[in-house]
């Protein structure tokens, strides 16, 4: 006699996010390619047209990446500020923290220097070098910028070209208010295949580190671990830092709350991001978390997934560090007056694309090709060090807006303060069980950010 449990249809497979792997495979490449690096040093250092090959890759991507999500990011401001008050509040709360954020990787970078006396031999550097050019006067910069033709602001490899058409792309289709929404929608698509690109390019990251880190390893043995060490260290202090004295003292100074109460709260998504070195991961619970907390629908309907966007303190911190990291180890350190443009830049063109593997990358590289074409070649530097730092950028992402979340609710006295004792001190307890995960209908209404969806498919 057949059994119940026999003839019960079997549940669904589980779907393992094959990223997964990648991330292992990340890891495993490192792990050879400085065992390579330590015991063949002269073979190590002829690897290092394998992990420029990668670089290119990512090279490619950058015109297209920049357009669309600058375009889309101008859209979304547009969204965010038809809400009034809190649209406005959220924005400018975004940018100031992006540049507090910016501003501490910037004086933490220069202190540490990590990558200074780096020596990374000639054969190390050679492709870098051969892309200097003549020190422009302000007026050829100036007139660099605009391009002879929309076409050549994406095929002359000029960054600074692509982020002025995409600026006057997007302001355009503000401009053009509801006329303009297929062609947004149309850029969207567009977007969703340029990460779709990417995603395939980035499954190239595992040979790239290879020989990315054989060959600094080859040319600099020990001091090449001993550098990409203090970076990492130095950058997982840097966002301790920024998360337990910034946001904890505005926290504490504007809504009277112990930021530890709140992550204690938020605990599950930590972990949830932890594992996945995503924070796009706990989109969702974040916004059914902050709602049962007390704070208006409203205002977490705009503030979350508007900082998932705009609000990447964690990317700050990562982008500024490794720009000052490939500079030194490169051996052109760049002045302040150098590093202020390139970080205002990376300010721009981050927005848009958080959480996308190997956005970060892109955009890193299109700041480094429109500032300083020298350092390009100097992403390879990183690439292997890269995914050891995706989770302190994705933690710190979180827990910004986690933080801004409660502030701008209370700024616009659309938190319940009540509401939020209770919570915090256990007596209202968060229903798991109702929750509703990232496939299913309620989570649709919060806005894909920068193609995440689509990517996961990939």
């Amino acid at each position: 006699m057949t059994s119940a449990a026999d003839t019960a249809p079997a549940a669904p497979r589980a779907k393992r996010d094959r990223t997964h792997y990648l991330y292992i495979a990340v890891i495993a490449a490192v792990a050879i390619g400085i065992a390579v690096g330590l015991i063949a040093p002269d073979f190590a250092v002829e690897l290092k047209p394998i992990g420029t090959g990668f670089v290119n890759l990512i090279k490619m991507m950058i015109s297209p990446i920049i357009f669309c999500t600058i375009v889309l990011g101008i859209g979304s401001v547009r969204k965010a500020a038809k809400v009034g008050a809190v649209g406005g509040i959220a924005l400018g709360y975004f940018t100031v923290m992006s540049l507090v954020a910016l501003g501490i990787g910037l004086i933490v970078g220069n202190i540490v220097e990590p990558g200074t006396g780096l020596a990374v031999t000639e054969a190390v550097k050679e492709t870098g070098q051969a892309q200097v050019t003549e020190a422009k006067t302000t007026e050829e910069f100036l007139l660099g910028i605009i391009p002879t033709t929309i076409v050549s602001a994406f095929t002359g490899g000029e960054v600074l070209q692509t982020l002025l058409v995409a600026l006057l792309v997007g302001f355009a289709l503000q401009a053009m208010g509801g006329t303009g929404q297929p062609i947004l929608r149309g850029v969207e698509h567009i977007q969703r295949l340029v990460f779709r690109v990417l995603a395939m390019v980035m499954w190239a990251a595992p040979i790239g580190a290879f020989g990315a880190i054989a060959a600094v390893t080859g040319s600099a043995g020990l001091d090449a671990l001993k550098s990409l060490a203090v970076l990492m260290l130095g950058f997982y202090i840097t966002c301790f830092l920024f998360v337990f004295i910034v946001l904890a003292a505005l926290l504490r100074i504007v809504a009277g709350m112990n930021i530890l109460s709140l992550f204690k709260y938020l605990g599950r998504e930590f972990l949830l991001i932890l594992s996945t070195s995503s924070s796009e991961s706990a989109l969702p619970r974040l916004i059914a978390k902050m709602e049962h907390l007390g704070v208006s629908k409203p205002v977490v309907g705009i503030t979350v997934p508007t900082g998932y966007s705009f609000n990447l303190d964690g990317t700050m911190i990562y982008m500024t560090m490794a720009s000052l990291f490939i500079a030194d180890a490169m051996g052109t350190p760049m002045s302040i007056g150098e590093q202020i443009p390139l970080l205002l830049f990376l300010l721009v063109a981050s927005k848009g694309a958080a959480g996308v593997t190997g956005a970060g990358l892109a955009t890193l590289a299109g700041g480094l090709q429109s500032h300083k074409p020298a350092l390009v070649d100097g992403i390879g530097l990183i690439v292997g060090i890269d995914r050891f730092m995706s989770e302190a950028r994705a933690l710190t992402n979180f827990a910004g807006n986690a933080v801004a979340t409660v502030l701008i609710g209370t700024w616009t006295k659309e938190i319940d303060r009540e509401r939020v004792d209770q919570v915090l001190a256990g007596h209202a307890p968060f229903d798991e069980k109702t929750l509703l995960d990232d496939g299913d209908g309620d989570v649709a209404d919060v806005p894909e950010q920068g193609g995440e969806k689509e990517l996961a498919k990939a």
